[in-house]
Parts: structure tokens; C-alpha cells; sequence
């Protein structure tokens, strides 16, 4: 479960394996997007729930670099093609991890993600495009929309 503020919809998330961002976190997620608005005269705050929002554990993966993934595999590109694409993306592995990565995606191509992951100490996860695509793609469901 994350809860994130509409007016910037990220949140940390505990970095395990760079293979996160390929083949996405290994659990779903529970997406809970708030407005706040503070009423500073009487130190009080409106917290209003704007979207529920559930994203399938097969969908939690980086949007861009499984879309780059994806690309290439459909240009028939190789395991060669695949190491060089992580490395133009700085993904945080050695020579042999992405060897292995990429051997791993010719044999089982990743779902196309809807996540942004940053690089960092923590995952930085954005859900901007999981909000605007609730309801709209297999695998990311609108539970709740505040209408």
C-alpha cells in the first residue's frame, strides 16, 4: 500500500534488485492519491481521497525501460542490443548481472510497466502514469475515483 499527495504522486520504496525495474517490484500495489488542503487559522487540514488505485505486481515495472525492451525485442535485437540499452540507462549492475538480465528477458520478455523508478539508495516510485491510466490499461484498476 502507498499513499501519495496528487501534487506530487511519489513515494520511497526499499531498493532489492535492479531486476525490479525490469521485471517489476514482485508484489501489487495499493495506490491511495490525496489533496490536502491546510486551514492554517485553526492548525487544522481536509484530507480528500481522489483515487484508489490497484496495480498488478506483473505491471509495477519502469515504463520507459520496458518499453526500450520491448522495442527492441520486436527490431529483433539481441543480448548484446539488451546490455547496451542497460547501460545507456546507468541500470546499477555488473558485466555478469547484465548478462544474465538480459538472457533472462530473450527467454521471458517483460510486461510493458507503468511505474517511473529512479535510481537511488531507495526506488524513487512516480505514479503520475498510473493515475492517468487507471481504468484504462489490463492490470491497472480504478477502485475509487472521487467524481
Amino acid at each position: 500500500m502507498k499513499v501519495t499527495s496528487i501534487k506530487q504522486p511519489q513515494s520511497s520504496c526499499p531498493f532489492k534488485s535492479a531486476r525490479q525495474k525490469i521485471f517489476g517490484l514482485g508484489y501489487s500495489l495499493l495506490v491511495f492519491v490525496y489533496d490536502k488542503l491546510d486551514h492554517h487559522d485553526n492548525q487544522t487540514a481536509n484530507l480528500k481521497i481522489l483515487n484508489v488505485i490497484y496495480v498488478q505486481s506483473e505491471k509495477t515495472a519502469d515504463f520507459q525501460m520496458t518499453r526500450g525492451i520491448r522495442e527492441i525485442l520486436h527490431n529483433e535485437g539481441n543480448v548484446d542490443d539488451l546490455i547496451a540499452f542497460m547501460w545507456d540507462r546507468n541500470l546499477p549492475v555488473d558485466e555478469i548481472e547484465a548478462i544474465n538480465i538480459a538472457e533472462e528477458i530473450m527467454a521471458n520478455p517483460p510486461e510493458l510497466g507503468f511505474l517511473t523508478i529512479s535510481n537511488a539508495l531507495q526506488w524513487r516510485l512516480q505514479y503520475r502514469r498510473v493515475i492517468e491510466r487507471a481504468g484504462q490499461e489490463d492490470g491497472i484498476i480504478t477502485v475509487y475515483r472521487f467524481e
